[in-house]
């Protein structure tokens, strides 16, 4: 009992129930919040619904709603809980007959139903101290039914291969990764096998949000939109599918080479998101960095779009990143990169991690980024590790520049050699500046 107490708001566990006026204001506060979070889906459902539509909680009702919520939670404070549960059962039974009705009428979809249920409960987390909880689920509920058509056509795009691909790993995962011991081993002691396959769930997992907002929003939008959100998958793979496309289309070859370009610059903000998760500190020698080539690579891309291309769309080719033989083969290497970085880091010094980085950056920036975030955490400086991180960087985009020479066309080579060697020479002048 002491432990529930402790959610309650300070002025209810006085001894007596008055409020003084900064209580009162407090509470005033906090019901303002949850009547707009009440709003906020009220809004979107009224927004969402056809005009000659009726529907049992629209922009009025559902503030009430959360307002109701609030005062359930106010009330249960100074009597019992169970009250509150009486209070919730009542209003989940109103809003279980409506949609009976509903249902019979035509419309058996339950997600406003269901909104509604949640937006009570927010009301009562405002209530009890919980307002960003509050606020946070309220936007993400807000989005999912914002993007009620978006999500309908996903899953008209996801073919039976992608289903398969992304269970088999899930399962693989689940059996698997309790099974894999949880310490390092080898001759430096630094691979672990339950660490390499959470890198390999996290990398694989990044890749697979791109993978998700290219089958939601890029499908058919063209080249520039496909090939940035194509960088959060691999924009090694943007650049082999479209490089190959240019040969097919020389016409394009402008757009393939703004498309290739946006992807490399991509691929900075996802080396930022991955350093952000394992290894805090190294973001404070690396954003800087990632932003000014972040800012540089859109600027190019930009005035590239401008000068060169005539806004023809096209597809970009990319698969599933939650292959189970893609992330299989993804740990092999990451296996191989963070034991070669550190023996060159152990018998080489930093000399010797720059030469690692260099040669794993030939191919996937990931591995050595995730290797570098795990190893700045031990004995290699964050300045040495963001070294070796740009110079993964440059390396990597060295070889789209190839692969474009390779499998393109000749009129591709001319964008990606400008924009990619561009963004090349800005990271060693920066290299440079900082190590002088």
């Amino acid at each position: 009992m002491q432990d529930t107490l402790k959610l309650l708001p300070e002025y209810l566990l006085k001894n007596d129930t008055a409020l003084t006026s900064s209580d009162l204001f407090i509470l005033l506060q906090k019901l303002g919040v949850a009547i707009l979070i009440g709003l906020l889906i009220g809004l979107e459902r009224e927004h969402s619904r056809p005009h000659d539509e009726k529907m049992f909680a629209g922009v009025r009702t559902t503030p009430l709603i959360a307002l109701l919520g609030f005062v359930a939670g106010l009330v249960a404070s100074f009597t019992s809980y169970w009250v509150y549960f009486i209070i919730f059962a009542g209003f989940a039974s109103l809003v279980t007959t409506a949609h009976i009705f509903s249902a019979k009428s035509g419309r058996p979809g339950a997600t406003s139903e269901i909104a509604l249920l949640i937006v009570f409960v927010l009301g009562t987390l405002v209530y009890f101290n919980f307002i960003i909880l509050a606020a946070v689920i309220a936007v993400i509920v807000a989005l999912f039914l914002t993007l009620k058509l978006q999500l309908h056509q996903f899953v008209g795009k996801v073919s039976e291969e992608d289903l398969y691909a992304t269970l088999k790993l899930a399962i693989i995962t689940i059996i698997v990764l309790p099974l894999l011991p949880d310490k390092t081993y080898g001759p430096l002691n630094v691979l672990n096998p339950r660490l390499i396959w959470y890198m390999v769930i996290l990398v694989s997992g990044i890749s697979f949000v791109g993978y998700i907002l290219i089958k939601v929003f890029g499908e058919g939008k063209g080249i520039f939109i496909t090939g940035l959100l194509g960088g959060m998958v691999s924009s090694t793979a943007v650049t082999f599918s479209l490089s190959k496309k240019s040969k097919e289309n020389g016409s394009l070859s402008p757009e393939f080479g703004v498309g290739i370009l946006l992807a490399s610059t991509i691929m900075y903000t996802r080396v930022f998101i991955v350093v952000l998760i394992l290894n805090s500190a190294l973001i404070g020698v690396l954003w800087i960095p990632l932003l000014i080539l972040t800012i540089s690579g859109f600027v190019i891309s930009i005035i590239m779009s401008k000068k060169f291309t005539n806004g023809k769309h096209d597809a970009i080719e990319l698969h599933n990143p939650f292959r189970l033989k893609s992330a299989i083969l993804f740990g092999v290497i990451f296996g191989i990169v963070i034991f070669a970085a550190k023996a060159g880091q152990v018998y080489l010094g930093s000399g010797g991690l720059y030469a690692a980085s260099a040669l794993a950056g030939l191919t996937s920036v990931d591995a050595i980024v995730l290797s570098l975030a795990k190893l700045a955490s031990g004995n290699v400086s964050s300045e040495v590790a963001m070294t070796a991180v740009i110079i993964a960087t440059i390396s990597n985009n060295i070889v789209k520049a190839i692969m474009s020479a390779v499998w393109g066309s000749k009129e591709l080579r001319k964008y990606t050699y400008t924009g990619l060697g561009i963004l090349s020479v800005i990271s060693l002048v920066y290299l440079v500046i900082v190590l002088i």
